[in-house]
C-alpha cells in the first residue's frame, strides 16, 4: 500500500516535469518568433504568461490527482483490512 502511494507520488512527479518542460520548450518557441521580429515583445510577455497560467493550472490538476489517489488507495486499504478482521 504504501509503495503503490510511493509509485504515485513519482509518477506525479513526473508528469510535473513533464508539463515544465513543455512550458520551457514553449516559452523558448516564443523567444524564437521575438527575436525573428515574428512577435512583438509584448505579445511574447502575453504569450508566455499564458503558458505559465496554463502551466500552473495543469500542476495543481496533476497535484489534485495524486490527493485523490492517494485517499482512495489508502481508503480501499482501510476497507479491505476491516474486512480481514
Amino acid at each position: 500500500r504504501k509503495d503503490m502511494v510511493k509509485l504515485i507520488k513519482k509518477m506525479g512527479e513526473e508528469a510535473k516535469i513533464a508539463v515544465r518542460n513543455h512550458r520551457r520548450d514553449a516559452n523558448e518557441e516564443l523567444k524564437k518568433q521575438e527575436k525573428a521580429k515574428a512577435l512583438s515583445e509584448d505579445d511574447a510577455k502575453k504569450a508566455m504568461d499564458q503558458v505559465q497560467k496554463k502551466t500552473d493550472e495543469k500542476v495543481a490538476e496533476v497535484d489534485k490527482v495524486i490527493v485523490g489517489k492517494e485517499k482512495e488507495i489508502m481508503t480501499i486499504w482501510v476497507l479491505s483490512e476491516a474486512r480481514n478482521t
